[in-house]
């Protein structure tokens, strides 16, 4: 931890990047694939030594102003990292573009999980587990990230329980940061509790997997890919996979690590009486879940007796199945479809509408979690906000219960999130415009941008009336689509402090 406490975050990253490189090299040595092997292996060997020049150029270096070097690290992680990256995977890789190589890695980084590589079969097994284990690293450093930079900033969806509302626009908020070694401490302290914890989380689910008959191979890369939410898979998803209802089973248990963190890091921001049962978060997402379902399983259900279709108890459990998994999928902005979701379809004729998943997927997760999205707290907000004005309308002299909290939240938090959401929509006008401009279809814009800033990659496939294919985009667009994936995982708001007069006057 030392060692941690003395150097940039940037070059910890540059680090931990260089070394994870030998993943797939160790991959591709079991395999055979000398030339792989000898990529990933060489280039691991290249980031070190980069590594080493950076720290010792940098360490020990206390630049003035902390809340800005934190913001311009996370800025330069996910725009330079990517490029590093990608050099393995273009060096390993046969006919791929520099360009494609580095979409993949800003896909995988961000978590987003969009792929220019719908055939499995177009890339060696190691490119794979290279693109998953990207998505992997890029998950764990948005939950450290969450904890020790976020938080203290009230950004990332906390500023929605702070009396003073957002760091951003709040003079003066950025008083309690201080000197840079307190970051490095905060660094070191919550990268030894989070790191072991997410670790094991992804060794569970892959030996649970594994188990379950599937192949270790995939099981890792779908075991990395469920805890980062990226949706990576070398065989197109778990819709193909081995392990089959009861592997659905076991992943569904670990998508409640992407709707609240209080599943994995309860009191470490000052709410350790906090209880998981009593959870805004969590009671949005069963009512999002279930509200979604009940409506896809009642479209299906009222089509299949319009068509005379009858329906079986097997049926009818599978088309249900199939609904709650893949809805909770795309709300945790993980994007994995159920074996069973084209079952809904087949039992009554209709087709399952692909609006019901974008719609699902901008809401997002939890806050502090690897979801993207707006947040389910954001969105708790909005509700109770809504729920008490509709409420003074029938009782103007009521008032508010629930507590200082609670009516902090149907405030500020309110009226932040609001803001938010608006700064939300403001993107997705933007990058929709930008994507016109690169010569893509209007109507496939809105598709795209949902899953760029909504880190869902797999919803263009789903989402969609007809599947869109990432590689028949011009190079403009999935450069747009690249900048836009970074800003959903940094969030407008992180962006915009940067241009906080308080920051710089720091």
């Amino acid at each position: 931890m030392a060692i941690i406490r003395s150097l940039p975050f940037f070059v910890l990253l540059m680090g931990i990047g260089s070394v994870a490189m030998l993943v797939p090299a160790i991959h591709a040595t079991a395999l055979g694939a000398t030339r792989v092997m000898q990529t990933f292996f060489y280039a691991s060997l290249l980031g070190l030594t980069l590594t080493l020049l950076a720290g010792l150029a940098t360490s020990g270096r206390v630049p003035r102003n902390a809340a800005l070097s934190q913001l311009m690290t996370l800025v330069l992680a996910f725009g330079l990292l990517p490029i590093m990256f990608a050099v393995p995977f273009y060096e390993a890789g046969e006919n791929i573009r520099f360009s494609d190589a580095w979409f993949e890695m800003v896909s995988s980084f961000t978590t987003t999980g969009a792929t220019l590589y719908e055939n499995a079969g177009r890339l060696p097994p190691s490119l794979h587990l290279w693109r998953a284990t990207v998505g992997w690293l890029g998950g764990m450093l948005t939950w450290i990230v969450a904890v020790a930079i976020f938080a203290p900033m009230n950004l990332g969806g906390f500023e929605v329980r702070t009396a003073g509302g957002s760091a951003q626009f709040t003079a003066g908020r950025y008083s309690q940061i201080g000197e840079v070694a307190r970051l490095q401490d905060r660094l070191a302290r919550h990268t030894a509790t989070l790191a072991p914890i997410y670790v094991g989380l992804t060794f569970v689910l892959w030996i649970g997997l594994v188990l379950l008959g599937e192949v270790p191979y995939i099981a890792l890369c779908h075991a990395m890919s469920v805890l980062s939410t990226s949706g990576i898979s070398p065989i197109g998803g778990v819709y193909y996979a081995v392990s089959g209802f009861w592997g659905e089973l076991l992943i569904f248990c670990f998508f409640a690590f992407a709707i609240s963190r209080l599943t994995f890091s309860r009191g470490m921001f000052g709410d350790s009486d906090a209880r998981l049962a009593r959870d805004p978060e969590v009671h949005m997402a069963l009512i999002l879940v279930a509200g979604v379902t009940a409506m896809l399983f009642l479209r299906h259900w009222l089509g299949s007796i319009e068509e005379g279709t009858t329906s079986t108890l097997p049926a009818l459990f599978s088309s249900l199945w199939g609904s709650i998994f893949t809805v909770t999928s795309f709300l945790t902005t993980t994007g994995f479809e159920s074996r069973f979701w084209d079952g809904a379809a087949d039992w009554s004729g209709l087709e399952t509408p692909g609006l019901f998943l974008v719609g699902i997927a901008l809401i997002g997760g939890g806050a502090a979690t690897t979801a993207g999205g707006v947040k389910l707290l954001r969105v708790y907000a909005l509700f109770r906000h809504s729920e008490r004005e509709v409420e003074r309308l029938l009782h103007p002299s009521s008032v508010g219960g629930g507590g200082r909290e609670a009516r902090t939240i149907r405030r500020q938090g309110a009226y932040i999130s609001w803001v938010f959401f608006m700064l939300f929509a403001l993107s997705i006008a933007a990058v929709m415009l930008l994507l016109a401009l690169t010569g893509v279809q209007f109507e496939t814009t809105m598709v795209l941008t949902v899953a760029a800033l909504s880190t869902t990659g797999p919803l263009a496939i789903v989402g969609a009336e007809t599947p869109i294919s990432y590689a028949g985009l011009p190079d403009a667009a999935k450069a747009v689509l690249g900048a836009a994936m970074v800003l959903g995982r940094l969030e407008t708001l992180a962006l915009i402090a940067l241009f906080n007069p308080e920051i710089w006057r720091r």
